[in-house]
C-alpha cells in the first residue's frame, strides 16, 4: 500500500535524515525536506521531493516549512525533527561558550521553534478530520544517560527528551502523538569523521563501541526501521515515548 502521507523532515541532507527521507519516498509518501546544507536540494530532486534551505533556529524558518508541506499535501502528517550538530570531546570546564550556545540552539531550541510550529497544524487537522499527526525528535542515549565529554550535546540531548515528554503530555487528546528516537552510535557520516581523527581507524571504532554489548555501532537502516515504527499510524497508542536503539548501552 502506497504512504500518501505528508511528511517533512529536518536534516535531511545527509545521514539518518537523508536515508529516513529515501525510506519514506520508497514507500510513496510526499516529502518536504529541509537542511541548511544545500545538498538537501540534489536530494529533494533525487527523491521526487520539495526541499526548503533554512537555519533551524530561528522560528520562522519552522512555520515556512509547516506551509510548505500544507501546500504539498493539503496538512502535515509527520514531523521528523532530526537536524542536529555534536561537538568534539572535551570536558565540562573545556567547553568554549560558542560551542555550548551552538548545540543548545540547534539540538535543543531548533526542535522546540519546530514543535512550535507544527503542532498548531496538526491539532487544526484533528479538530477539523479526527486526524492529527505524529512528532518525532531525533535525540540520542546522551540524552537518557551520562555522556561523559559530550556534557553540551548531552545536556541539549536530555532537553529534547523533556521537550517530547511534555508535549506528548499536553496534546494527548489533541490528536498529536510526540515520540523521541535515541540512537546510539550509527554508521554515519558524523560518526565516521569522528574515528577518522587518529591515526589508527580500527582501534578508534574499536573503542567507541567497547561499552556497547552487540560490539558494533548501529546502521542506518536500523534507526530508520525504527522511525516508520513510530511513525505508523497502527502505533495510535505510543506517545511520550524514548526509543533507545544502542545495542544495549541502557540496559545495564
Amino acid at each position: 500500500m502506497s504512504d500518501e502521507r505528508t511528511i517533512l523532515i529536518t536534516g535531511a541532507a545527509a545521514g539518518l535524515g537523508r536515508a529516513t527521507a529515501e525510506a519514506f519516498a520508497e514507500r510513496g509518501a510526499r516529502l518536504v525536506l529541509a537542511d541548511r546544507a544545500g545538498e538537501v536540494e540534489d536530494v529533494a530532486r533525487d527523491l521526487g521531493a520539495v526541499a526548503l534551505r533554512g537555519d533551524v533556529t530561528e522560528p520562522a524558518h519552522h512555520k515556512a516549512l509547516v506551509a510548505k508541506a500544507v501546500e504539498v499535501g493539503g496538512r502535515l502528517d509527520v514531523a521528523i525533527n532530526n537536524a542536529g550538530v555534536a561537538h568534539p570531546p572535551m570536558r565540562i570546564e573545556q567547553t568554549p561558550e560558542q560551542v555550548a550556545r551552538m548545540v543548545v540552539e540547534i539540538d535543543l531550541l531548533g526542535v522546540m521553534w519546530a514543535m512550535q510550529a507544527q503542532i498548531p497544524q496538526m491539532q487544526a487537522q484533528f479538530r477539523d478530520s479526527g486526524q492529527g499527526g505524529v512528532i518525532l525528535n531525533t535525540a540520542s542515549i546522551a540524552g537518557l544517560v551520562g555522556a561523559a565529554t559530550l556534557g553540551a550535546y548531552g545536556a541539549a540531548k536530555h532537553g529534547v527528551v523533556g521537550l517530547t515528554r511534555a508535549a506528548a503530555i499536553e496534546n494527548a487528546r489533541r490528536g498529536v502523538r510526540v515520540n523521541a528516537i535515541c540512537p546510539g552510535f550509527t554508521r554515519t557520516a558524523m560518526t565516521e569523521a569522528a574515528i577518522s581523527l587518529g591515526p589508527d581507524r580500527e582501534a578508534a571504532e574499536a573503542e567507541l563501541v567497547r561499552g556497547v554489548p552487540m560490539r558494533r555501532q548501529g546502521e542506518p537502516s536500523e534507526i530508520v526501521a525504527a522511525m516508520i515504527f513510530a511513525a505508523d499510524p497502527a502505533n495510535s497508542f505510543m506517545t511520550g515515548q524514548t526509543i533507545a536503539l544502542d545495542g544495549g548501552v541502557t540496559a545495564y
